[in-house]
């Protein structure tokens, strides 16, 4: 609860490390803070390292205010309860103790009501020129209960007359003594005023204050227009956002690290390792006596000795034959770990070789990978594995995969954990990790073979899991989620302090291809494999990957400008109220199952090119065989199909008939990569771009082959009927495509004339995708889109650390001062300015929150009032990140802070 006895306000506190630690002080003992430039009535303990000629601190004193220095704030902190004041007041007489300090005295004063201020029976006449200065003046002589006019009044008599340089020849005929400003604080100081030492010259008839010190008197300071510690600069902002953003990276570095396990897997080696027979336990394996074997190497074990690692290859080909008992596998995974916490791999290239060679498949010797990749598919069952395995497995067969596999992921995190915590005192590449997933010519990309094989491992597990009741594909689900997420995050901590813009490329290229790998996945599968994804980053761009697809395939034209909040709350949410009007679709992918009319064919009898002795393979039965046109599952050479040349050479009616067969994409491409809207654009055929635009709701209008657009297509032949009609349906993102030259559309048209009217033909197409749809046509495609866009948003919030009422103890001043400073700046300012690319995105996006509610409101009426719950969900998400916003800029947010 707020007590209304401490109310603070501070001055000259320039470090913003310690006024952060000074507001979160404040917050926690209950007290209220008041930010800004001006001196507030409120006010009852002003914060300050020393004597200040500042508004604030002569006004305090005026008011008979506590002048306290920081120490009063944090040793109340330490004590959690508020300290007397006394011990911390600011003490101008502490050389000169016979003098009593002005500031307790005029607390005193004014708290025995004794005076109501210092300026108490003032009448002054304020003749100053400046309507800022005037106006600090005012505030300062009315905190000290003085009455104050900027004009001669007519009711009462002036008593003070107080000018900057030259004052009223009127005052002087009156009789009324004139002041400058410098006469307010020697009133308040006295005698201590002149040992401040603030000027040395105030008083010169020329107004001149030549010799003013760093810290001058009140009209010195005030003349400088404002305090300005307690309004932030853009370079305190870059600073503060920078402290903010190094400690939340601390904090997700930590997460990734797992000291209880490290602590235990990290013996002290001697210095002279012991050597040890193992030819006993050589002579018991050649004998078959496994079990025997494992005791004999269990009891050898100790810090710095390692079995042969031909000898463990022995005993893992006996433990993956699927004869060996339940005991002895349970043995044989305790002797790997009891190995790896006497010979930790991190920093030792030589526990690293001989852990590669131990595990992996003993048959295949492929490596660690090949190892982990069979092992999985043993469990997934009907999956191809690098040699013939025990079919089907048996229960401990199962269990004893799922303990390999929990293996590996503890070797990884540890390795994880030594790499981030700066303790592993040789090169991270230099580890099972990293040789595992990645060889000498993938080293510089995160979707390495192995890392992508792994994703498409993950999506079975998943999916094998959905549909299970099995605990133990759960819990090989989750390890495998647990290992993607150390290996990304592995890859990007090795990379990022070199190259963050090679990580984030990587990250991107390895989310489209995880969202290649969902394309056609239910919605409901959809929902468990997306939070499956444990790296927050990875998962981010993969819903962002996902729903671009999604738009895309319904077509949706996006922007290619990166991934922000404002993109979301924007260009996503705007894209969300235009899938409202679209028609039902079987998959996410926005098209029902292919018929094969893409596949070219693979019998031994194929057809040349152009031959027309094809016969349809497809529609033996006679029922709808009339319907489908000749040559309609033949690809030529070129991946062409009958689609393709229809458009090519204007066929209309051959191509709406096969617009009306099912199953029909319109957006298949050749091996080129060309669609049909591409050939109708190229040849001019506009009849055909005409049918694609009125029948086809997912036509991909933005489809690039080497960065070539259908506008571009058509621009470039001087089809510019064709052009006028894809704008009016694409509206200005497609103006925005760039071909590999950088080009687009618009750069190709060198008639001013033309310009204007492919421009004036956006417009046309953004007011007809801006038109607001009422009604959902597809409520669980909506549902789907809407919980896909859900996970984007929050994985946002939460991966670029952008702060909410959800985020708790989050370490970020957002006073409304800070809000207010972050409002003024101009879009694209930053980013000319912040050479930090991470802060200019915290600062944007931080602009974006607080200024929500432009976007909330333009959200589509059809969702507003869709019934579903992921809809209603993601909008109420939006409203009240809005009311946020709204609260921290008037200071009435429950925002916590530490």
């Amino acid at each position: 609860m707020v007590d209304d006895t401490y109310v603070f306000q501070m001055s000259g506190i320039k470090n913003y490390s310690q006024k952060r630690q000074l507001l979160q002080g404040i917050k926690l003992l209950g007290g209220r803070y008041i930010g800004g430039s001006d001196y507030k009535e409120a006010t009852t303990h002003l914060i300050v390292q020393k004597a200040l000629a500042s508004e604030k601190f002569l006004a305090a004193c005026a008011a008979g205010k506590w002048i306290v220095t920081p120490e009063f704030v944090l040793d109340s902190v330490k004590q959690m309860l508020w300290l007397p004041e006394a011990s911390y007041e600011i003490n101008l007489t502490a050389q000169t103790p016979e003098i009593p300090n002005p500031l307790k005295t005029w607390r005193e004063r004014v708290t025995n009501s004794t005076v109501s201020g210092a300026f108490q029976d003032w009448v002054v006449l304020v003749d100053i020129d400046d309507p800022t200065r005037r106006s600090m003046f005012v505030r300062l002589l009315k905190a000290g209960r003085a009455v104050v006019y900027t004009d001669w009044p007519k009711s009462h008599a002036v008593t003070h007359v107080l000018y900057k340089n030259t004052s009223d020849e009127r005052a002087e005929k009156c009789g009324i003594p004139r002041y400058k400003v410098s006469y307010v604080a020697k009133h308040l100081l006295g005698h201590v005023y002149s040992k401040l030492n603030w000027s040395c010259n105030l008083d010169s008839s020329d107004g001149q204050e030549s010799c003013e010190s760093a810290a001058q008197v009140a009209a010195a300071v005030i003349d400088e227009s404002m305090d300005v510690t307690d309004d932030f600069s853009h370079k305190e902002l870059e600073q503060m956002f920078k402290e903010y953003i190094v400690i939340m990276e601390k904090r997700k570095k930590m997460l990734l690290t797992v000291p209880e396990f490290y602590s235990y897997y990290t013996p002290n080696l001697p210095v002279q390792i012991p050597v040890v027979d193992f030819s006993n336990v050589q002579s018991l394996v050649e004998c078959a006596f496994f079990p025997q074997a494992l005791e004999e190497i269990l009891g050898s074990l100790q810090p710095g000795v390692k079995p042969p690692a031909l000898l463990l290859q022995q005993l893992m080909q006996h433990t993956l034959q699927g004869d060996a008992k339940p005991l002895y596998l349970s043995m044989f995974i305790t002797v790997l770990h009891s190995i790896l916490r006497n010979n930790p791999t991190w920093g030792s290239p030589g526990h690293t070789k001989y852990f590669l060679q131990v595990l992996q498949c003993p048959q295949c010797k492929g490596g660690l990978w090949s190892l982990l990749e069979t092992s999985v598919r043993v469990c997934l069952a009907n999956e191809p594995t690098c040699h013939s395995l025990p079919n089907p497995p048996s229960t401990e067969l199962f269990r004893l995969h799922c303990n390999l596999h929990e293996f590996f992921l503890r070797l990884f995190q540890l390795e994880l954990h030594a790499a981030s915590s700066g303790r592993s005192p040789g090169s991270s590449r230099a580890s099972v990790l990293y040789s595992t997933f990645w060889n000498i010519w993938e080293k510089s990309t995160l979707t390495s073979r192995a890392v992508q094989q792994l994703s498409t491992l993950l999506i079975k597990t998943v999916l094998c899991a959905f549909n299970s009741t099995q605990e133990w594909r759960l819990g090989m689900s989750v390890t495998l989620q647990e290992i993607l997420c150390v290996v990304v995050e592995f890859w990007a901590q090795e990379h990022r302090p070199l190259n963050s813009s090679l990580v984030e490329k990587g990250f991107k290229d390895l989310a489209e291809h995880i969202a290649i790998l969902c394309q056609d996945l239910h919605c409901d599968v959809l929902k468990e494999v997306i939070p499956a994804i444990r790296s927050t980053r990875l998962r981010m761009f993969t819903a962002d990957a996902i729903y671009r697809n999604i738009c895309c395939s319904r077509g949706l034209v996006l922007s290619p400008e990166p991934l922000c909040l404002r993109k979301i709350v924007s260009t996503y949410l705007k894209a969300l109220g235009s899938l409202c009007e679209r028609g039902s679709v079987q998959t996410l992918k926005g098209q029902n199952d292919r018929t094969g009319m893409n596949q070219p064919s693979t019998s031994s009898t194929a057809h040349a090119p152009g031959s027309e002795a094809a016969k349809d393979s497809a529609g033996s039965s006679d029922s709808g065989r009339e319907a489908v046109p000749r040559g309609y599952h033949r690809v030529n050479a070129a991946g062409e199909t009958l689609l393709h040349r229809a458009c090519k050479k204007n066929q209309v009616e051959t191509l709406l008939c096969i617009l009306r067969l099912p199953g029909t994409d319109v957006n298949i491409k050749d091996h080129a990569g060309w669609t049909p809207l591409h050939e109708a654009c190229n040849h001019g055929s506009t009849e055909c771009v005409q049918a694609l635009l009125q029948h086809s709701l997912n036509l991909q209008l933005s489809s690039q082959v080497q960065g070539v657009s259908p506008l571009h297509d058509a621009l470039l032949n001087q089809h510019t009927h064709i052009a006028r009609m894809l704008l009016r349906r694409g509206g200005s993102p497609l103006l925005h495509l760039r071909d590999n030259e950088g080009q687009t559309p618009l750069d190709l048209v060198s008639l001013e004339d033309l310009r204007e009217e492919l421009l004036r033909c956006a417009e046309e197409g953004d007011k007809a995708l801006d038109t607001p749809c009422s009604q959902v046509r597809d409520v669980p495609f909506i549902e789907s889109c809407s919980w896909v866009l859900t996970c984007l948003f929050l994985t946002y919030l939460q991966e670029q650390h952008v702060p909410t009422y959800k985020t708790q103890l989050t370490p970020l001043d957002l006073s409304p001062t800070v809000c207010r400073t972050l409002i003024r700046l101009r879009p694209g300012m930053l980013a000319s300015t912040w050479g930090d690319s991470c802060v200019v995105s915290l600062a944007e996006d931080l602009r974006t929150m607080l200024n929500l509610e432009q976007y909330v409101s333009q959200v589509s009426p059809a969702l507003r009032h869709c019934n579903g719950d992921q809809t209603r969900l993601f909008v109420q998400l939006l409203v009240d990140l809005q009311a946020e916003g709204a609260a921290l800029i008037t200071g009435q947010s429950d925002f916590d802070s530490f």
